[in-house]
């Protein structure tokens, strides 16, 4: 796992135009593992620039030939999937199990995914006496985060190539040696010069001067919803595109019908995932008062079980922002039954599966995103109660339902204001749109509505 001490521009690692440096940190035992140059505005300019050249060329590309490319990038990942594991277990902290199957798994069945939707896509259509054409947007800003670092990669560059676009992706600091193994795979499946660049650097620099450039047409973003609006703002002024993947406080619907023993093993499994580092992780359990208790102890019994089988949070900043959020839920009157604030080892980001009871909905751990292994169970008196209750905060990301009869599950999750609802259980579908509704976001990602987000329209009247 060597780091590139350059920046991938127009086809090739080149120097930064600064000799700053990040340091990247294994977040188990707090040793610096690498370096990679902090890029500034000259070397964002300077990838824009070639994602422009290059755009003319890529649009006109046959939709076939994109696919192969798509379908090549796929099997290098496929190939490089060891190393690519283990590069996130070591910048992230993730388990080697959960990076293989989550962190490499998921990323390599979205960029196959969208190799079948270049091929498959129909980029005109026949309206009446028009004819309609799906155009790409033109050169894309990629900001992505760092808690899945390959996967919320894939999922910008994979639909961008997808559709025409060309590409500049300024990755997160904690997790940029990922990115360069994306690079290294784009390369190696012969995406032509230009066509996808990389621009390691901070946020306030490197991401701000590409949300910004006026070379870039639309600018996608994941992260939090104070960033979020920032480069909303920003891409606004400008008048381009935007799409913004942003926070979550998803609410797992318990309904009195339902296996509470499994809805409750599976939703506190939901939120210790990944170290909680998840957007739309069910992170508020709502279940019914007579039901509360059981509830509360299968939630005890269930996050005593993880012990130190979850990773550590990604940093010495996260582990202390939620730290603050389990001391301020003590502080707000929230009962701790599992976990709690201290750190259950000497070194490294760790922070213990924590279950809050007796959570009111006002609570800050009930309306903020903590994003670390943290979970408030809330009860409700009826369902109007519990649907007042899941939609009483400024996200709508995702959620789940769960009832005896998967029908009275969907009717309820009918009425959530949420992008994705989970019925029972139900499976993560890497084709299905998923984005959300108000403080969550603008646009879809994933399947045939995230490839929508990187074409335009334009029709032709005969």
């Amino acid at each position: 796992m060597k780091a590139h001490d350059g920046l991938y521009i127009d086809g090739a690692w080149r120097p930064a135009g600064s000799r700053d440096v990040i340091e990247v940190v294994n977040p188990v035992d707090e040793q610096v593992i690498g370096h990679v140059p902090a890029g500034g505005a000259l070397d964002v300019d300077a990838a824009v620039r070639a994602a422009r050249a290059a755009l003319p060329a890529w649009a006109a590309t046959p939709a076939a030939e994109r696919a192969a490319r798509l379908t090549a990038l796929r099997d290098a990942l496929v190939a490089r999937k060891d190393e690519i594991a283990e590069t996130v277990t070591a910048e992230l902290g993730a388990p080697p199990e959960f990076a293989q199957a989550v962190h490499v798994g998921l990323p390599i069945a979205v960029a196959g995914s969208y190799a079948e939707l270049a091929a498959a896509h129909s980029f005109e259509e026949k309206v009446g006496n028009s004819t309609v054409l799906h155009e790409p947007v033109g050169v894309v800003g990629a900001i992505t985060p760092w808690n899945y670092p390959l996967h919320q990669i894939v999922a910008k560059v994979a639909p961008a190539l997808a559709a025409g676009c060309t590409v500049v992706l300024k990755p997160a600091e904690d997790t940029p040696l990922t990115a360069q193994l994306f690079a290294e795979a784009v390369h190696e499946a012969g995406v032509p010069a230009g066509v996808f660049n990389l621009v390691t650097g901070l946020g306030p620099v490197a991401g701000q001067a590409l949300a910004e450039h006026p070379g870039v047409d639309l600018v996608s973003f994941t992260g939090s919803t104070a960033v979020g609006r920032q480069i909303g703002a920003a891409a606004g002024a400008a008048v381009k595109q935007v799409a913004l993947e942003l926070g979550g406080k998803s609410a797992n619907v318990i309904l009195p019908s339902a296996d509470l023993a499994k809805a409750v093993n599976v939703g506190v499994a939901n939120v210790m995932a990944n170290s909680g580092q998840t957007c739309s992780a069910w992170t508020r359990m709502l279940v019914h008062r007579d039901r509360y208790e059981e509830a509360v102890e299968l939630a005890r019994t269930a996050a005593a079980k993880y012990g130190d089988r979850i990773g550590p949070l990604v940093s010495a900043r996260q582990q202390a922002r939620v730290r603050g959020y389990i001391e301020k839920g003590v502080a707000e009157g929230a009962r701790i039954v599992a976990g709690g604030p201290q750190s259950p080892n000497e070194r490294g980001y760790f922070v213990s599966p924590t279950v809050f009871a007796d959570v009111t909905p006002q609570m800050t751990i009930a309306q903020e995103e903590i994003f670390g292994p943290v979970l408030a169970i809330l009860p409700y008196d009826d369902e109007e109660d519990a649907l007042r209750i899941a939609n009483g905060t400024v996200y709508g990301l995702a959620g789940a339902v769960w009832a005896g009869d998967a029908s009275e599950a969907a009717a309820f999750a009918r009425r959530m204001d949420t992008g994705q609802v989970d019925i029972n259980g139900g499976r993560f579908n890497p084709l299905a749109p998923f984005g959300g509704y108000k403080q969550s976001g603008v646009g879809r990602e994933l399947g045939a509505h995230g490839l929508a987000e990187y074409l335009q329209t334009k029709s032709l009247q005969f």
